[in-house]
């Protein structure tokens, strides 16, 4: 989903262009929120195809049918670097990968958490169930690539120092994606574009939005784009708040399209990774209101003052700034030769290569 799969799917596309041959193996149709757009354009495009096998979030004993198919998947391409993305992906990653080195294949067993099971806190029951599980897998861990530095220093605080090779491979823009996107003639106030669930923060974004309602901004309107579990308990909150007639829910559609729909975009997390989606924004030189979680500091920077909690009167605070000033608000953010150097697809495909190559003739030896 979201930016994880956009992450692999720029690795896919940009492994395939520079010779490689890339095959991925990802969860059936019909998830809510799931990028199957991104799914169907990848199809013909990368060598060893899409390969689709049942992979729900939560652990349980189907895991154990699912996993079977996707062993069959693996004997049957024989790749030379298996790249498992998110916690269900790293656990299929290393422990297959580790039953296929067991018949003399030379696989490289990749692991990106993005975010996953760091997401946990460490006191709590799953957390400390996640992070045994982590922990003994770093024994069939050939590398850890790491999406952010903050995801790095999570898995160090949470789990430990990694006791297998890792690096931070941060998420990447094409040159196109750095093309201002301008709002269209009827644009809402604000945005949310993301995963409709707690943890992205939609319920702060409309509480934010009727504590300026409540202060005066009577006029105020916001587009929420996405899908998820939650959408008809957020479009119930939206209701019992008195906002019916000024937010609208859309279905997920590419991000510089809904970044056309409003002059402000909101990302209201309350936990993330390094979300492409404040990349995006940014670099398509959108006014954006984000909170101090994660990765999100990394993105901005030495602008990462501009931040807020995930709290609701925070963003609506940043908001009306935002709303009221857009131009001395535009000034607050990372500037644009910032974000290129830092955010390149071109960085991030071969950083991943290097560290394949690495891996992959450390085994031949």
């Amino acid at each position: 989903m979201g930016g994880l799969f956009r992450h692999v799917r720029d690795l896919a596309l940009a492994h395939e262009a520079a010779g490689h041959s890339v095959g991925i193996i990802c969860d059936t149709p019909g998830v809510p929120g799931y990028s199957e757009g991104m799914v169907a354009e990848l199809t013909p495009r990368i060598s060893l195809g899409v390969k689709r096998v049942s992979m729900r979030r939560e652990v349980g004993p189907r895991d154990l049918i699912d996993a079977r198919k996707v062993l069959n998947v693996l004997k049957e391409l024989k790749p030379s670097v298996l790249h498992g993305h998110g916690a269900k992906g790293g656990v299929y990653a290393r422990a297959l990968g580790s039953l296929i080195r067991a018949e003399r294949s030379r696989v490289a067993r990749f692991y990106s958490p993005h975010g996953g099971s760091l997401h946990y806190g460490a006191a709590t029951r799953p957390g400390k169930a996640y992070f045994r599980v982590e922990r003994f897998l770093e024994r069939f861990t050939d590398h850890i690539l790491f999406v952010a530095d903050f995801e790095k220093r999570a898995y160090t605080a949470k789990i430990g120092p990694p006791a297998c090779p890792w690096s931070v491979n941060r998420n990447g823009l094409t040159a196109a994606e750095f093309e201002p996107v301008e709002p269209v003639a009827d644009a809402a106030d604000f945005l949310f574009l993301g995963e409709l669930r707690a943890i992205k923060g939609p319920d702060l974004f409309i509480h934010a939005l009727a504590e300026l309602k409540s202060a005066g901004h009577a006029h105020i309107r916001a587009v929420i784009v996405g899908d998820g579990a939650e959408r008809q308990q957020l479009a119930g909150l939206a209701e019992s708040l008195g906002l019916s007639d000024s937010v609208e829910f859309r279905p997920s559609m590419p991000a510089r399209e809904a970044f056309a729909l409003a002059r402000t975009f909101v990302m209201p997390s309350r936990a993330e990774a390094l979300p492409y989606v404040v990349i995006e924004a940014l670099a398509a030189q959108v006014p954006v209101v984000a909170t101090y979680v994660g990765g999100i500091p990394e993105i901005f920077g030495s602008s990462a003052d501009a931040l807020v909690a995930p709290e609701s009167g925070a963003l609506a605070a940043a908001m009306r700034a935002a709303a009221e000033n857009r131009a001395h608000f535009m000034r607050l953010l990372p500037g644009q030769t910032t974000l290129k150097e830092r955010f390149s697809i071109e960085r991030m495909a071969e950083h991943a290569l290097e560290a394949y190559r690495e891996a992959v003739t450390k085994l031949a030896h």
